[in-house]
């Protein structure tokens, strides 16, 4: 077996690789965003590498792919299923693969507070077919992964970008996967592939909050389009009022368009989620027979944010804006998932089937004929 090095040529959909003890860290926002972040949920979501794939040219066998996992683990819940790796190739699903092992960080919801238990890395196995290919490696989009080694029976190379467009995305945990059933079928890892785009996804869980330091991570990023699906964490932290939202939405515009003036830039608005629609944060969890759920918790007053509230609000920026922005587009996030498609299960989040449908309704009316993302 050949030892490769990881090198940033071989990975996609990390803006950093951070050298650890362990291995290398891959990271979804730079080291100076990092050093501003408010709390370790952010901290836990950027480092869980959704939508990061390696991604190189071989003619193996056999691949194997050490890596060191920080797996979440919630007081009084069920544990969940190890993270899947997907290997694609030459842009097919043909296996699915855990590793074992690995460190828990357990978290306690009631208290906000977590421990973490260290554990060791582990080896993923996969078995190719024979001759030449282009084989990627989805990392699971929930679990922090350090790259430890990576190891094949023949040489492999990098393959290179072309001329595949580039297409960021940001938004909550949906966006970044909660629910999926594996990191090759998010929503945004469907669209993507269906609109055969390069995909660096920004979806962190409950921390699509309009900071800064996002907006600025996202205007360093080179990208042939951006979309922002904005809202639904904002009312689950109940995090602000109106007077404060409209503002923070166009300081996060006015940022991105520093370095992407005319790149087409999409607002997506909240997917239809019924504890929220009319009804404030913040949202708690509760446990009924077993099963975690969520309800808010907020009392409707003026100026409070609900998810109706929002959307006026962003659709009413959007046509402001693009009055003098021909490239700024909005989209109700209702046309992606509304009242009348299945229910959320714990009622805040898609399940596996609802992130097709979103994802196949995304790409249709983004990267379709007549969509803001079409060549």
């Amino acid at each position: 077996m050949i030892t490769t090095p990881i090198t940033a040529d071989l990975v996609r959909g990390a803006l950093e690789l951070e050298p650890t003890e362990q291995g290398l860290q891959p990271h979804r926002l730079p080291a100076r965003a990092r050093a501003q972040m408010p709390d370790q949920q952010l901290a836990m979501a950027e480092a869980q590498p959704s939508g990061v794939r390696l991604v190189f040219r071989t003619e193996a066998t056999v691949v194997e792919l050490d890596t060191l996992a920080t797996k979440n683990s919630y007081v009084n819940v069920p544990p969940r299923p190890d993270g899947l790796y997907d290997l694609i190739v030459d842009g097919q699903l043909t296996a699915q693969s855990s590793v074992p092992g690995g460190s828990i960080l357990l978290i306690d919801m009631a208290t906000g507070t977590a421990e973490l238990k260290p554990g060791p890395a582990g080896t993923v196995r996969f078995t190719l077919p024979a001759g030449a290919k282009d084989v990627a490696i989805w990392l699971p989009h929930n679990e922090i992964t350090k790259l430890v080694a990576l190891r094949t029976d023949s040489p492999v190379a990098p393959v290179p970008l072309g001329d595949r467009r580039v297409w960021l995305h940001h938004g909550s945990s949906i966006s970044h996967g909660s629910i999926a059933a594996s990191p090759s079928t998010t929503w945004p890892a469907l669209a993507a592939s269906a609109g055969d785009v390069e995909l660096v996804n920004l979806g962190f869980s409950g921390s699509a909050l309009l900071d800064p330091f996002t907006a600025r991570a996202i205007r360093d990023t080179p990208a042939d389009f951006i979309s922002l699906k904005l809202g639904i964490n904002l009312t689950n932290a109940d995090l602000m009022r109106l007077r404060a939202f409209g503002p923070a939405v166009h300081g996060f515009l006015d940022t991105i368009r520093e370095c992407h003036p005319t790149t087409p830039l999409l607002v997506v608005s909240p997917l239809y989620c019924p504890i929220q629609e009319n009804t404030p944060g913040p949202v708690a969890p509760v446990m009924t027979d077993g099963v975690l759920r969520f309800r808010a918790t907020g009392e409707p007053a003026p100026g409070k944010l609900t998810l109706t509230v929002i959307r006026d609000e962003l659709a009413r920026i959007v046509k402001l804006r693009s009055a003098d922005d021909p490239n700024l587009h909005y989209l109700d996030g209702l046309d992606l998932h509304a009242d009348s498609d299945p229910a959320l299960p714990d009622d805040l989040h898609p399940d596996a089937a609802t992130h097709r449908l979103i994802g196949a309704r995304f790409a249709a009316r983004v990267f379709g004929v007549g969509g803001p993302f079409a060549v």
